[in-house]
């Protein structure tokens, strides 16, 4: 059971994150946060040092929420190919997104690339641990006889997730999911290529 003050620093963390997503780190002022939630720049600094704080604290929650939606809908399948083709039609609609605003790991990337290493991290270990799942679901279904060996797991993972990124940037600039759907479909048929 959470503190009062425990739900109240949940509650500006959750309530942060879409603004951040959508507005990025350096576009989000303490103001807007303070405006999202009603609560008063003391209760704020309360709970975060500063705003540095609080980026890094809201980034954290953004790319744990989606890390872990990711692994529910990957989970549900019940082979390597249906788990992988879980982990592509999870980002079929990039313009209604789990959180508003795009993909959290992409949007944190470009951002911190350059102005925020602390974050720039998180986001490349969300990335390396995804890689390596996909990477490991790969070699699963190679080992179950589902994929031909001549399937390259890592460099397949590393190109599904390069594809898909980058489709729902390009999706949301265009305004319109069926380029990613299109997309989606090949990244699909390429893997049913590799079916023994």
């Amino acid at each position: 059971m959470l503190t009062k003050a425990e739900k109240t620093k949940q509650f500006i963390l959750e309530t942060a994150a879409p603004l951040y997503n959508e507005k990025g780190i350096s576009g989000v002022s303490i103001d807007d946060v303070l405006a999202a939630t009603k609560l008063t720049k003391g209760c704020l600094y309360g709970h975060f040092e500063n705003k540095e704080d609080l980026s890094e604290q809201v980034i954290d929650l953004s790319l744990k929420k989606l890390s872990e939606r990711v692994r529910l809908a990957v989970s549900k399948g019940k082979s390597a190919k249906a788990k992988l083709f879980a982990f592509m039609d999870f980002y079929r609609d990039p313009i209604d997104t789990y959180i508003a605003g795009g993909c959290p790991i992409f949007n944190t990337a470009v951002e911190a690339d350059d102005n925020y290493p602390v974050l720039k991290q998180k986001v490349a270990k969300v990335f390396r641990v995804g890689q390596e799942d996909l990477t490991a679901l790969i070699q699963e279904g190679i080992r179950n006889k589902e994929f031909s060996d001549q399937l390259d797991p890592a460099a397949f993972a590393f190109k599904m997730v390069a594809a898909i990124e980058g489709g729902i940037v390009m999706c949301r600039v265009m305004d319109t999911v069926k380029p990613m759907h299109t997309l989606i479909k090949s990244l699909k048929s390429e893997l049913n290529q590799y079916e023994i």
